[in-house]
């Protein structure tokens, strides 16, 4: 028995997904469990925990409750500068994520996707590769039930597990079989006292523990992830990716055709991707070499990634009203995400853009906001910044507080034969419960025009 299995209490930190299967997983390997949350818990997950007999409270941290854990999971959501969670690390008790407490209990083959962009879609086609090849998987992390949960309740071989920097901070000894990082643009700083290389090192955390029979896909075009590998050393097998031709690369395209190196050889035609794009490029490439290394066939893969039907909330093509197509991408919660969108736009556009602020510099797609946009709708509480930037651009711009408002200024301004575009670059919380709750309002009303 290690020292972890003779811990008798464990405290869990907020209730949600995570929280919540933390602590059905501690509660089934015989633990001690108290859960505590700052806000109100859901019902459905008050609900969960009854049924397991997991004592919990709400809207309070019990400091005698709480300080008295042997180990405390905290929820990727709560900042480590709250302060019960500077008491807890003043007195030395270990904090730690979900994830970090999960793998603990399986065996399962681990795939980690991370990333500044791209990494639920990236996620999500891995495990339908996965899917497709008839293999034993789960999918966790963001997307999903919580790994704790699964890991309590199937006996999967391989998780396919999306992981944010919040994710990866309060790990420690959990290895990934598969790390995979798409990219590093500025994201979160807030969270990272607005310095850049601290928000870098908690992406890198990715390649942790990783062994010489292990496996780091990257994008050999990033600068950041480029630089930083020359500071570990990496005892993992390096599978870069890239757009251009390169023959240590182990996927490129090169005349329209997509190639996989290594480890096993095979291509297919760029322009059977079921994803269209540069970004889409870069998820299919990152998600067909982790499969490749997992020994999923060629054939399977490259039908998988003719299939794949996309991410919701993620340049997901809403109606066409009147002539104007409506797209939610209200999973661009940075400034490069929506860069990825305005790239990828064919025609003119109206951009919906605004939320809450992480230390977003907008000039990143200040160029792209002249040359592809029409029009710009600030939807937030504070659009003070938005105005400050963009006004100055000369183009039709609307401030709302609604989304209904959003929908129906872009629609204004919108003409036949452009875009309307929902891609905020900012965190949802401000107005709406996150940004599945952001692109579900913002469906409702575009099928209501």
């Amino acid at each position: 028995m290690n020292s972890m299995e003779e811990k008798k209490r464990i405290v869990v930190l907020g209730a949600g997904e995570s929280g919540t299967g933390a602590a059905i997983l501690a509660k089934s390997k015989g633990f001690d469990v108290f859960v505590s949350d700052l806000s109100e818990i859901n019902e459905y997950y008050r609900s969960e925990l009854d049924a397991r007999g997991i004592e919990w409270e709400q809207k309070q941290h019990t400091e005698e409750r709480i300080l008295t854990a042997d180990e405390v999971i905290k929820s990727p959501g709560i900042p480590s500068d709250v302060p019960i969670v500077q008491k807890l690390m003043a007195q030395g008790t270990p904090v730690i994520s979900e994830i970090e407490f999960a793998g603990r209990y399986t065996n399962a083959k681990m795939i980690c996707v991370t990333g500044s962009n791209g990494k639920t879609t990236t996620t999500s086609l891995i495990y339908h590769i996965f899917k497709m090849a008839g293999m034993n998987v789960g999918l966790a992390g963001n997307i999903g039930s919580s790994l704790a949960r699964q890991v309590a309740e199937h006996n999967y071989d391989y998780y396919v597990i999306e992981l944010s920097s919040f994710q990866l901070d309060n790990m420690y000894d959990f290895r990934a079989d598969i790390a995979v990082l798409m990219n590093i643009t500025p994201d979160h700083l807030d969270r990272y006292d607005n310095r850049m290389q601290n928000y870098v090192d908690s992406k890198m955390r990715v390649i942790r523990n990783q062994t010489k029979d292990d496996s780091f896909v990257y994008w050999n075009d990033d600068p950041i992830i480029c630089r930083e590998l020359k500071r570990y050393g990496l005892k993992a097998t390096l599978y870069p990716f890239a757009e251009a031709k390169k023959e240590e690369l182990a996927a490129y395209v090169d005349n329209d055709m997509l190639y996989f190196n290594s480890p096993y050889a095979f291509n297919m035609e760029q322009e059977s991707l079921a994803l269209t794009g540069k970004h889409n490029l870069y998820n299919s490439m990152a998600a067909g070499i982790s499969a490749n290394i997992a020994g999923i066939k060629c054939e399977t893969i490259r039908k998988a990634l003719q299939t794949f039907k996309g991410v919701e909330h993620r340049m997901e093509r809403v109606a066409r009203v009147n002539g104007i197509d409506f797209i939610n991408d209200s999973k661009a919660t940075n400034v490069n995400s929506c860069w990825y969108a305005l790239h990828s736009m064919p025609v003119k556009c109206v951009l919906i853009l605004g939320g809450k602020d992480k230390g977003n510099d907008y000039s990143e797609i200040a160029d792209l906001v002249r040359e592809k946009c029409c029009g710009l709708v600030y939807l937030g509480l504070h659009n003070e910044k938005l105005h400050d930037f963009f006004d100055g651009f000369g183009l039709p711009v609307a401030d709302v507080r609604s989304m209904k408002d959003a929908v129906a200024a872009a629609y204004r301004m919108a003409k036949k034969g452009e875009i309307v575009l929902l891609s905020p670059c900012c965190a949802s919380f401000d107005l709406f419960k996150n940004y599945e709750d952001r692109g579900n309002q913002f469906k409702e009303f575009v099928k209501a025009l």
